[in-house]
This record gives structure tokens, C-alpha cells and sequence, in this order.
């Protein structure tokens, strides 16, 4: 893993071009993970509470069906950002909750969100 930047050296070496060790911009996985019309909001919702069930989710995102929300979830969990935990009990549920993956990304919420104080909607 590349050691971290600070924004003056970023303004200096954008100019060049930044990679990572794939010879890739380091942005792009970022941006393929959190595509797609519901991941961001489920990731909405997850910063809201420690953890969530399937259920809270389902009523939380208006318009979601039961396919897409399974899916969104198994493709977070695939790429590290949620946990979920199965509860064998009467009656069953899942929990899903950030990893320290997902909550590592909350610094990039807070810029966004302020971003879109600022810009959103202009």
C-alpha cells in the first residue's frame, strides 16, 4: 500500500499522473464499489446505525426490491465494506455492520456531504 499524500503534494503529482501498484488510478476501485443506484444509500443508512437489519434497510430505501437490496449487500460484503452477521435464533435475522474497511471511508462521506452543502443541487 502507497504511503498517504497531503493535499500540497496531491496538487503537485495529479499533474503527472498517480498510480498504484497495478499501474491503475487509485480512484478508480473506489468509484467501482460504491456504483451502482443503492450502495451508497444502504452505506447511508449503515452510518446512521451501529448495525442494521435487512428489514430496516428494505423500509429505509423506498423503491428497492428484495433482489437488488441481496445483491448490493452480498457485492458490500464482497468488496470488505459490511459484515453480516446471521442470528440463529426464533425468529432468524441478519445484522449488517462496516468493517473497519467500510468505517475508514467515512472520512470521504464528511468531504462529499460538505461538498454537497456547498455545490449540491447549484
Amino acid at each position: 500500500m502507497k504511503q498517504a499524500m497531503t493535499y500540497e503534494e496531491f496538487l503537485v503529482k495529479v499533474k503527472e499522473g498517480i498510480y498504484n501498484e497495478q499501474g491503475e488510478c487509485p480512484v478508480t476501485p473506489v468509484l467501482v464499489m460504491l456504483q451502482g443506484k443503492w450502495k451508497n444509500q444502504i452505506l447511508y443508512e449503515l452510518c446512521m446505525s451501529d448495525t442494521v437489519r435487512f428489514g430496516q434497510l428494505k423500509k429505509a430505501l423506498t423503491g428497492i426490491t428484495n433482489t437488488m437490496l441481496a445483491s448490493a449487500l452480498k457485492e458490500l460484503e464482497a468488496d470488505g465494506l459490511i459484515s453480516r452477521k446471521q442470528f440463529n435464533e426464533i425468529p432468524p435475522h441478519v445484522e449488517y455492520s462496516f468493517t473497519k474497511k467500510g468505517k475508514d471511508l467515512m472520512p470521504v462521506f464528511y468531504a462529499m456531504m460538505n461538498w454537497g452543502f456547498e455545490y449540491g443541487g447549484k
